[in-house]
């Protein structure tokens, strides 16, 4: 009676790892075949500085600096409800 169950497990497991390797082995034929795309030609990039010689650009001001955060960062017990 073992020996039925044992070769019904091996039976079992030979039928999944002959599947996966059909799989395994077949996968490249049922890809469908793409085009290779190809990369479009890249053409010299300029970048205008006249834009930077602008009057507006003068007008704008710097921004405040920010002090650091002098207080005790979070709590002792975070889950206690406020």
């Amino acid at each position: 009676m073992p020996d039925k169950k044992r070769q019904r497990y091996f039976l079992i497991i030979l039928f999944i790892a002959l599947f996966i390797g059909g799989i395994w082995f077949l996968w490249p034929k049922f890809k469908p075949n793409l085009p290779t795309v190809l990369e479009p030609k890249r053409e010299k990039l300029e970048i205008n500085l006249q834009v930077l010689d602008n009057p507006i650009l003068n007008e704008l001001q710097p921004f405040e600096e920010i002090p650091p955060f002098e207080e005790e960062v979070g709590r002792q017990t975070p889950f206690v409800p406020y």
